[in-house]
């Protein structure tokens, strides 16, 4: 779903929240009489995981589980960001998180990720080795880079969005690689004790069709305010939302 009403510069994705809203009930109804009940839905168009939300409470016939959000463009972004720092391919930096909101208080999380080195797999700190960069510029490049790119070419991301938006597809119907997870915006169960009732963006790895979120993963003190931050404000943004519904 890549129709909405597009943010434009200077503009707080707040200011076309009513807007996307009247959109994305109109498009869960259709969704709701058309559509078959096991169809995948993945929400491009910001802002994309209240605009998913706002389509799973419209479409009741589609399960939770089918509709997603788009973070993967934000995951690539931090795979990059990693690549670019350290000289390496990109397609050696692996498991990078996005946590919660696609939007600027998103919290890219390299404490689990790892790059491919001639000498086997390396946590991304160990390598990196500059905190200051890693806690401070990488985090808010990722969560801006949206914004840069709109600064630059006076409109929103296009190849990189249907890129990522490939990657989410691909990843989801025919599966993850083994030992590698991906950033998706999926309905919140309340794991890592994000809110429930949200689409927030979680670990997860896909097989056979279906995602599931990753678990166990330590968070330090530094990321646990992070995820709370952006679950905050997904909070604010779905009261926000059904107040332009009423």
């Amino acid at each position: 779903m890549v129709g909405g009403f597009p943010r434009k510069e200077g503009m707080e994705r707040k200011d076309v929240m009513s807007k996307n809203v009247s959109i994305y009930k109109s498009q869960a109804s259709a969704l709701e009489l058309h559509a078959a009940p096991n169809c995948k839905v993945l929400v491009v168009a910001n802002p994309a995981n209240t605009n998913a939300l706002i389509l799973k409470e419209f479409a009741p016939s589609i399960p939770a589980k089918n509709i997603t959000c788009l973070t993967r463009l934000d995951h690539n972004r931090a795979l990059g960001q990693i690549s670019e720092k350290l000289n390496v391919q990109v397609s050696d930096v692996k498991n990078v998180i996005i946590w919660g909101n696609h939007s600027s208080t998103q919290y890219p999380d390299v404490n689990h990720a790892t790059v491919m080195t001639p000498s086997g797999e390396k946590p991304v700190r160990e390598l990196v080795k500059d905190d200051a960069w890693l806690n401070g510029e990488f985090i808010t490049t990722v969560q801006q880079r949206g914004a840069a790119i709109i600064k630059a070419r006076k409109l929103s991301s296009a190849l990189s969005a249907a890129s990522a938006a490939c990657d989410h597809i691909r990843d989801w119907v025919l599966g993850t690689p083994e030992g590698t997870w991906v950033s998706m915006g999926v309905y919140s169960d309340g794991s890592y004790n994000a809110p429930t009732g949200v689409i927030y963006s979680f670990p997860v790895t896909c097989k056979n069709g279906e995602w599931t979120i990753v678990q166990g993963l330590a968070i330090d003190e530094f990321s646990r305010k992070k995820l709370d931050l952006t679950g905050v404000e997904l909070t604010e943004e779905k009261e926000l939302a059904y107040s332009c519904l009423s």
